[in-house]
């Protein structure tokens, strides 16, 4: 269940009111030549970029937790406390400013597959308050884990499922446009129902802390 709870948090991290906006600079960024076939190894390795960053995240996350097991309840518990305020924050009932940053892209004329790795990266490095709540969740799932191998694939499936709309959304631009119009029409029932959800983690966590 764990897993699917990870790759679901992925996708909504892209449908986020932080990522959304961006997604028709993302598109001239990466779709600059009308080229179907630059355009999906370009946006390959921007996804592989941020899937290394995550990955690395997951393997500290789970040592982490392995380190400190003896104190997993406490840390459950405050991981948990965590969640809740953040799925808080996306209800709108409380505000926390680092959650909801949004930063700008530049074209790159001259983007190639590393580049598009090293922008994937960069991207997972400074985005990261942004996509902070459903990130903070899936590195929770982690650090709960016993083995570095688990904590490793749920940070890839959270990558997996933030990187997939990403793919899509670059080689069939035109029919998706709509879907993402229909998306930001219902951003506030989105994140009412997106905060509700990492509170019940929250609230899963800590049940799971202590029992």
């Amino acid at each position: 269940m764990e897993y699917i709870i990870t790759f679901i948090e992925g996708i909504a991290s892209f449908i986020s009111p932080c990522i959304l906006p961006i997604i028709p600079v993302y598109i001239s960024y990466f779709a600059l030549n009308n080229n179907s076939k630059k355009t999906f190894i370009n946006a390959l390795g921007f996804i592989l970029g941020f899937t290394l960053i995550f990955v690395l995240l997951g393997v500290f996350a789970s040592t982490f937790g392995t380190f400190v097991k003896d104190y997993l309840v406490y840390i459950n518990i405050l991981f948990g406390l965590f969640l809740i305020l953040i799925g808080l924050n996306y209800m709108e009932i409380i505000k926390i400013k680092f959650l909801n940053k949004t930063k700008g892209l530049k074209q790159n004329k001259n983007l190639n597959f590393i580049n598009s790795f090293i922008f994937g990266v960069f991207f997972s490095l400074t985005w990261t308050p942004c996509v902070g709540a459903f990130l903070a969740s899936a590195l929770v799932m982690a650090a709960q884990t016993t083995t570095i191998i688990k904590g490793a694939f749920l940070l890839f499936l959270y990558a997996l499922g933030l990187g997939l709309p990403f793919i899509i959304t670059a080689i069939f631009t035109e029919k998706v446009i709509d879907a993402f119009q229909l998306i930001k029409k219902h951003y506030n029932i989105i994140n009412k129902v997106c905060g509700l959800i990492i509170i019940l983690m929250g609230v899963y966590t800590i049940i799971g802390g202590v029992l």
